[in-house]
């Protein structure tokens, strides 16, 4: 209720749109319900500020604290270079009572201006709990269906995603795109709204499917459609797999096909894979009958750091240096769970670690490199 403008940011994309997007939206705040204002033109900055005043003036406006929220407001940085610095001044500048709200996913050190900058107060809002979600998506019911069947379907679609997924967008997409195969047996008639064991039963393996597909918006919506009618496994669409979209830094490729070869081969195979002039190694004594099994069937071992750089410098055709980048990059793949960190031997040794990617994964980030 009290007098404010929203601005959406990513729709005013230029200087002119968004200062005359608040000066009419102000306009109409100030004027009665029976004028008929005409439409502000503005340019520049100072014009902004010379309106903003002459608005301000009226009477409905004189006494009160006017508020311009604009969100997504990480899109100033692509404007000039004066405007965000402009709207924190902006009660200094016009010399009224005006509080400028920026709303941004973006932290206030990615885009603070070098100079002329006045210091926000920044507030930083939690992450929704479940049951803020439950209540936000339970207000898109479709009106065909009751809210309480719709509210059982949200419920259920929380309880798979929840523990991976806190974003309300990714989550209203996944609510939209899975709801139609959820009311299938209702459609149907098989089923009843409130026979909610079986509509679980119907949807559960097509939220399984969801899981690793379109969580991370691997194929549109159209597509993901064609797979819930085929009932085909989203796995045997060539190119939508996650393996086939892992972007990783350059040596972070290499890396990682390095600790794959030293999980899964001897490391005295190493001179023979990876040396130009190893010498003549006899079949007979290289293998033994222990080693006839895949070593794929055992899983992967565990290698010293200095054995992964080995392997490394030998499969980059440059010369790589050991580097702090390498060793964050190493680091950084362990975060991901790329790779474990399984410990010390003893005190003398280094680090050991484990690749935890499939023989699939290695292929697809080969291709790449």
């Amino acid at each position: 209720q009290l007098p404010h403008v929203f601005v959406n940011c990513v729709e005013c994309f230029t200087l002119r749109l968004l200062l005359e997007q608040i000066l009419n939206k102000l306009n109409h705040l100030s004027s009665s319900e029976g004028e008929c204002s005409t439409q502000i033109t503005c340019e520049t900055f100072n014009d902004f500020v010379r309106l903003f005043k002459q608005i301000t003036k009226a009477e409905s406006l004189k006494d009160q604290t006017v508020y311009i929220v604009l969100d997504k407001a990480e899109y100033l940085r692509d404007m000039e270079a004066y405007l965000l610095p402009g709207f924190l001044r902006l009660q200094e500048l016009t010399d009224r009572n005006v509080t400028v709200i920026f709303l941004s996913e973006i932290v206030w050190e990615k885009f603070r201006p070098n100079t002329g900058c006045f210091e926000p107060f920044v507030l930083y809002f939690p992450d929704y709990s479940i049951g803020n979600l439950q209540k936000i998506l339970s207000h898109d019911h479709p009106p065909e269906y009751s809210a309480d069947f719709y509210a059982a379907y949200i419920n259920i679609l929380l309880g798979v995603f929840y523990t991976v997924c806190r974003d309300l967008k990714e989550l209203r997409h996944l609510a939209v795109l899975n709801f139609p195969k959820y009311c299938e047996p209702v459609v149907k008639g098989e089923a009843s709204e409130r026979d909610t064991r079986k509509l679980w039963r119907n949807i559960e393996p097509h939220l399984k499917k969801a899981m690793q597909t379109v969580y991370l918006r691997e194929i549109s919506s159209s597509q993901w459609e064609k797979l819930q009618k085929d009932d085909t496994d989203p796995g045997q669409l060539k190119g939508l797999s996650a393996y086939t979209h892992v972007e990783l830094p350059y040596y972070s490729k290499f890396i990682l096909i390095a600790a794959y070869l030293a999980s899964y081969n001897p490391a005295r195979t190493d001179k023979r894979f990876f040396l130009k002039h190893h010498g003549k190694i006899k079949k007979t004594n290289f293998l033994k009958k222990h080693e006839k099994t895949s070593n794929h069937l055992l899983g992967p071992k565990p290698f010293p750091l200095d054995r992964l750089l080995a392997i490394l410098y030998s499969i980059v055709d440059s010369r790589v240096a050991p580097t702090a980048n390498i060793f964050s990059q190493i680091t950084s793949l362990v975060t991901l769970q790329l790779l474990t960190l399984v410990g010390h031997d003893d005190q003398l040794d280094g680090p050991k670690y484990k690749c935890t990617v499939s023989l699939d994964f290695i292929r697809a980030i080969a291709r790449q490199v």
